[in-house]
């Protein structure tokens, strides 16, 4: 274990890699690896209490910004007193009072806009810069001058991890982690109202492998008994118990947990938060998809020998715990209400050492049940083994990918047996590609620093975290607490819907059956597996093979998904946009390094 102030000397190894905390099931930021901008609304209504704000903030993610319209200065001669501004104030609350000539925003904000200067379409809102008492320390890692967060990242050559990093090549080490880390909380201390405090970030680096929960216990209680911290970041990939005791001690956590069941996170509340949809939500999209657009139909899609065949649908899942078990239970549950009944169900266990084998004996019952559309719900490596084992046994069913993280991820997707995946379409909440070099986490690290971020291939992993912390603590305003910290969450109407990121939300607004939501993303897209494609993938690696867009990206929330199958289709299909989608595109400003 090493940590270490962002003042100071990073803590972490040299050989680690930074996508170890985003593991197979891992549900948090994997969203941001495909190029999914987030913008986080946290709107409390007209009120301009500490409890009552208006504010948008952007991730630095895959955000296009405009210099445009959506938000115009107010004409008012009126003089602003120190009477008339309470704090958190937006552009938008300034405005409705007639205040925004009588303020001086600061060179962070385009008053013409009233957005702050920054290249993302995406980009928050101006906030009044804050004067007078801030209250000081109103919670545990909270003083008048800083707030203490600390970053998570996960042990050297950690063997279940490694084994999904090999597979695309990535090498991002946990100081060139921290490193491009301390930049990122840099520009939103540059371009966020924070209410005369700055962040104290603190690396600390865990101690066992993901799946390890007495080491999470430990260092989650390291981390509070040394460090005091208002808020973790990240956390180990394949247990909870590292979220279950930040929350025990009363500590918020972001993206610390792989996704959990709802109950979950209402039993911890206010302190675990995470990006991803649910496991549930997603079962939700990818039933009704099946449902609207595949059920009693031919498998078309499939290989020649099947495409006249009625669909006959089979599941594959990690069974990676017992919510693993009763998340399959539920989905074939979910089947057998919309008349698609599994032929087959098939679990797996994620260890290298006896993927192939269980490879051999996934294909077997799947093709002796009749299977012709396998749906395919764990990590992003196995598909690797399953779809190599599938020619061997000249077997071409159509693969659905069951909003599956990472499983959706272009560079992912050219490790598999490219025979099978041309039949590979699917449910996605991540959101259609663009240019990861002109727009995104690692244009805009490039926009702000002058140079390329230390953690190049995985800037878009790190990026989102940070994105919902800095977002919810301008909201809120002085008085930072984790309970306001969720009421500003649920406050928020969600984000600006568009087609280059995904719409968040959280809180109860109406989409999951009256549960409140801790997680995060809640629309979806379609999407199918073009081999014949040329393009960068999600780290910038030229190669052939890329996912494709139905409808550019169009997204859905739940009940919207359309019925018309548009799938293998190019007309209206996107692999990557050069330029941002219409209506999304970057403003010009010149950029802080020169």
């Amino acid at each position: 274990m090493q940590a270490a102030s962002a003042s100071g000397a990073s803590g972490g190894s040299g050989g680690n890699r930074q996508m170890k905390r985003w593991g197979p099931i891992i549900g948090v930021v994997a969203v941001v690896l495909v190029g999914g901008g987030i913008l986080l609304a946290t709107r409390g209504g007209n009120d301009t209490t500490s409890n009552g704000a208006d504010t948008t903030a952007a991730a630095v993610e895959t955000t296009a910004a405009s210099g445009g319209s959506d938000t115009t200065a107010a004409s008012t001669e009126t003089t602003a007193s120190s009477a008339e501004i309470t704090y958190p104030m937006s552009w938008s609350q300034a405005k409705e009072k007639g205040l925004t000539d009588s303020i001086d925003w600061g060179a962070r904000c385009d008053t013409t806009t009233g957005r702050i200067a920054t290249p993302d379409y995406f980009r928050s809102e101006c906030f009044v810069p804050f004067t007078g008492d801030n209250g000081g320390a109103t919670a545990t890692g909270v003083t008048a001058d800083e707030i203490t967060v600390v970053q998570y990242a996960g042990i050297a050559n950690d063997p279940i991890i490694g084994y999904i990093t090999d597979a695309v090549k990535v090498d991002d080490t946990n100081q060139q982690q921290f490193d491009t880390m301390k930049n990122i909380v840099k520009y939103y201390e540059t371009y966020l109202e924070l209410y005369g405090r700055k962040i104290n970030l603190v690396t600390f680096e865990g101690t066992g492998i993901a799946t390890d929960e007495v080491a999470a216990r430990a260092d989650a209680a390291a981390i509070v008994a040394q460090y005091h911290p208002f808020a973790v970041l990240g956390g180990p990939a394949l247990t909870s118990a590292f979220a279950d005791e930040l929350a025990s001690s009363k500590t918020l956590c972001i993206g610390c947990t792989p996704g959990q069941p709802a109950q979950f996170y209402q039993d911890r509340d206010p302190y675990v938060w995470g990006l991803d949809g649910s496991a549930a939500q997603k079962q939700t999209h990818v039933l009704e998809f099946i449902q609207k657009q595949l059920v009693g139909k031919n498998a078309e899609h499939a290989g020649e020998a099947l495409a006249a065949t009625p669909r006959k649908f089979g599941l594959v899942y990690l069974e990676s715990s017992g919510a693993a078990k009763d998340l399959a239970d539920s989905f074939a549950a979910g089947m057998d209400g919309i008349g698609a009944s599994l032929a087959e169900t098939v679990a797996y266990q994620l260890d290298p050492a006896t993927i192939q084998q269980q490879a051999s004996q996934v294909i077997t019952k799947l093709k002796a049940a009749g299977v012709t559309t396998i749906i395919f719900s764990g990590d992003p490596v196995a598909p690797r083994d399953f779809t190599k084992e599938a020619t061997a046994q000249e077997y071409f069913p159509e693969w659905v990918v069951a909003a599956s993280t990472l499983v959706d991820v272009t560079a992912f997707a050219r490790t598999y047996d490219q025979q099978q995946w041309a039949h590979a379409f699917g449910v996605t909440q991540l959101s259609a590609r663009q240019d990861p070099v002109k727009s995104g986490s690692y244009a805009n690290y490039v926009w702000f620093n002058g140079v390329e971020p230390p953690a190049n291939d995985t800037i878009g992993i790190i990026s989102p975290n940070p994105a919902l912390l800095f977002a919810t603590l301008q909201g809120m305003g002085p008085n930072v607490t984790a309970e306001n910290f969720r009421d500003r969450l649920f406050a928020a109407d969600g984000t600006k819907a568009a087609i280059s990121q995904s719409y968040l939300s959280y809180g109860d607004k109406g989409y999951w059956g009256g549960v409140p939501d801790y997680q995060g993303v809640d629309d979806a897209t379609v999407f199918w597996y073009d081999p014949a494609a040329t393009g960068p993938d999600e780290i910038r690696k030229e190669g052939t093979g890329m996912y494709q867009y139905v409808d550019g990206g169009k997204r859905y929330m739940p009940g919207e998904w359309p019925t018309e199958d548009k799938l293998f289709k190019a007309d209206g299909a996107v692999a990557i946009y050069a330029t941002p989608p219409a209506g999304e595109e970057p403003g010009d400003y010149p950029s802080p390094a020169g």
